[in-house]
């Protein structure tokens, strides 16, 4: 830093601007070519110049002169608004847009929404996947954040998995390819924990066996039990087909899962332990779906999923392909994949995630009550001298039942309107809802709703591609999509949909949902989780 003869400097302090001939050309150098200038404090006796001269500033300063240096008194900043602010994550020297890391302990994540669109966060070196997640539940003002999470997705091999609550996302990111598609995406996913409440569904009976002297003689459901509850695992039991990437072909082989690993049968469905051989340690594994997995890897169901080493990088090679026959059967094992790797730990996350959607609901429940009995008191306005407090509990009663039964008339008379009208709102107010996708072909309905969990009662609707002013509602109900034609029709005049052929008319998609949110219907459950995207 150059100090040139901009100003002059008075007072006791001058030979620290100004320094000397001695100084500036006894030929010392730091280390650098330029010369060094050792700050010393004022002489009183020592001669004074009335000019200052332009002085080299050398970092690379011996201790001595550090020390000297740093007892001097501060001196006032004269540009402080040319310098960045203490706390700014724009330094001075750094390019325009790229700060620094509060501190050295944190990391950048990238985390994608379902558009496409990105967000990058500084996190701590140990954040876990619910930290971010929650983080991006603030900033992106999403409801139900319990439901949130960070998808691990791998493009190219087709590969896809959530990540537990607890792991932590800094050193899932460690195990990247340093050149790849990679990324974290921030998504629904309704079914993390769904097996706690409905095991039965997630562990069919002929996939579960007793491998233990102590569970001997129980049953399947007492099995399934105790897995999820003492920790005791049960064996899980099936047919898969398998393929190493080195090896084309596809064979069909017996597998068993247990606590001490993965196995399969070189004979049948033989438990021997001469004819079981050992296929990979859980403890050093993690589980993936497989999309596309027919035009990817030539599979034989669309139902396919892959494990690999959770310490490597992923390679294609680490990879070993398994081909479940149906969507159920691949759940049971990468859910008891989860569940035999992790143990108690899932237990706890579940336990934790209640406890938060607990508390969310009681801070609710006690805002509208505080709301209701502090804020809101039941009135009259029929009089002419304006509005006065109802304080008789029956005279407020009866205010409230006229005032509902008003409230149905004017319901009535506004959708007994002109069929234009009706038109307008039928066809507007349903595409401002979460629930509505638009176009999206059948095969596309059925990918989302398999992307958020495969949970009884998801759903959404979409525009029919094949019957004209018709629409389609996807409907999620043990683990299949099921979908319904929403038909429109005429009746007196003014325009329903329908999907009962008449029987029950509603005026628009709105009214259809929240009925069905609270009557199945001719539906097989209610309307539960809307199926919805974010954008971040």
């Amino acid at each position: 830093m150059l100090i040139e003869n901009a100003m002059e400097v008075e007072g006791p302090w001058r030979e620290v601007f100004e320094g000397n001939d001695r100084d500036a050309s006894d030929g010392t150098d730091g280390g650098d070519g330029s010369p060094s200038l050792a700050l010393r404090p004022p002489a009183t006796d020592a001669p004074t110049m009335r000019k200052s001269m332009p002085l080299s500033i050398n970092h690379n300063r011996s201790k001595g002169e550090e020390t000297m240096a740093t007892s001097l008194p501060s001196i006032p900043n004269p540009f402080p608004e040319l310098c960045s602010p203490a706390h700014s994550p724009v330094l001075v020297g750094s390019p325009l847009g790229q700060g620094l890391p509060p501190s050295s302990g944190t990391h950048v994540v990238k985390v994608f929404g379902e558009d496409s669109r990105s967000r990058s966060l500084w996190v701590p070196a140990g954040a876990t996947a619910r930290d971010v997640c929650h983080m991006l539940v603030q900033t992106a003002h999403c409801a139900d954040q319990e439901s949130w999470a960070l998808i691990e997705l791998h493009p190219a091999l087709g590969l896809e998995r959530c990540l537990e609550d607890h792991e932590t996302v800094v050193e899932v990111q460690a195990t990247w390819p340093l050149e790849g598609d990679n990324k974290l995406l921030f998504r629904k996913n309704y079914a993390k924990y769904e097996f706690f409440k409905k095991p039965v569904l997630f562990f069919p009976e002929h996939m579960i066996s007793d491998s233990a002297d102590v569970t001997k003689g129980m049953t399947s459901s007492e099995l399934i039990q105790n897995l999820l509850n003492s920790g005791s695992c049960p064996e899980i039991q099936g047919f898969l087909h398998v393929r190493e990437l080195s090896r084309k072909p596809w064979k069909r082989t017996c597998f068993f899962l247990r606590r001490s690993g993965l196995y399969c049968s070189t004979k049948g469905s033989s438990k021997e332990p001469r004819h079981l051989q050992c296929v990979a340690d859980l403890e050093d594994l993690n589980i993936y779906t497989v999309a596309n997995s027919r035009k990817l890897y030539g599979a034989p169901s669309d139902f396919t999923f892959c494990i690999k080493p959770s310490k490597n990088r992923v390679r294609s090679r680490d990879m070993k392909l398994l081909c479940a026959e149906n969507e159920q059967t691949r759940t049971c094992w990468t859910t008891a994949f989860r569940l035999f790797k992790y143990g108690k730990q899932l237990q706890c996350n579940y336990q934790l995630s209640q406890s938060t959607r607990k508390q969310e609901v009681m801070l609710r429940q006690g805002a509208k009550r505080c709301v209701s009995e502090a804020s809101l008191v039941a009135m009259d306005f029929s009089g002419k001298a304006g509005g006065r407090v109802i304080e008789n509990p029956r005279e407020a009663q009866s205010a409230e039942q006229e005032e509902g039964q008003t409230w149905r008339k004017k319901t009535a008379l506004r959708y007994s309107l002109p069929n234009t009208c009706q038109g307008f709102r039928s066809t507007s107010i349903h595409q401002t809802q979460a629930w509505f996708h638009g176009g999206v072909s059948r095969r596309e309905a059925q990918e989302l709703i398999e992307e958020q969990g495969l949970v009884d009662g998801m759903f959404l609707i979409r525009e029919s591609q094949q019957h004209a002013k018709c629409f389609v509602l996807s409907l999620c109900y043990k683990l299949k999509t099921k979908h319904y034609l929403v038909i429109p029709c005429e009746d007196g005049g003014r325009k329903y949909y329908t999907m009962d052929d008449g029987v029950t008319l509603f005026i628009d998609l709105l009214q259809l949902v929240e009925f069905h949110q609270i009557n199945r219907g001719i539906l097989p459950v209610c309307l539960k989780h809307p199926c919805v995207r974010v954008a971040l």
